[in-house]
């Protein structure tokens, strides 16, 4: 399996690249998982539904399954922060990729996602610079960049050429479990 992450400023474009890539990978008959941070009290689960009924009632964990999916959802007595190796951990082993948004922090290689700032902003610092683990930049900017690079720098609306890239240096991004535990 492989891993690659992206990361960036809230509004960048993560979640929309992340979204392009997909099927852009199933059309190269890859198996794609995703994992994603999200903030403190974030719910997949609706009020009045069985399993937030459940969950309401005081389960650690409520599993629910169709012949068409399978949802797990788990309550944590104390605040855990699980590391982005843990979550990898908890995914069906049997995929060609996990893209990773967010985990900034990570020591996961990522694709840094940085757009211009709008006239009159102020622009946001880049990752890139400082970042050993960015491998590749993607943004609407390429000449606004704040530091030069030699690293690879895609336009943010071509998920092909990423997806392309990505699929040619695969090696680069094959994930050991190991070295995570």
């Amino acid at each position: 399996m492989k891993v690659i992450g992206f990361a960036g400023y809230s509004g960048s474009g993560k979640t929309t690249l992340v979204e392009r890539l997909i099927p852009v990978f199933r059309l190269h008959g890859q198996r794609v998982s995703v994992v994603k941070h999200a903030h403190h009290k974030f719910d997949i689960d609706h009020p009045g539904k069985d399993t937030h009924r459940h969950r309401e009632a005081g389960a650690f964990e409520v599993v629910v399954a169709s012949d068409r999916r399978l949802a797990l959802m788990r309550e944590f007595e104390q605040p855990a922060q699980l590391t982005v190796h843990q979550l990898i951990a908890e995914l069906y082993n049997g995929v060609d990729w996990v893209l990773v948004e967010g985990f900034k922090h990570s020591d996961l290689q990522k694709i840094e996602v940085w757009r211009a700032p709008a006239p009159g902003e102020t622009a946001r610092p880049a990752r890139y610079p400082e970042d050993d683990f960015v491998t590749a930049i993607a943004t609407d900017a390429p000449d606004s960049l704040p530091v030069a690079t030699g690293l690879p720098v895609f336009d943010l609306d071509d998920a092909e050429a990423i997806a392309q890239w990505l699929i040619d240096s695969g090696e680069r991004f094959e994930y050991n479990d190991e070295l995570y535990g």
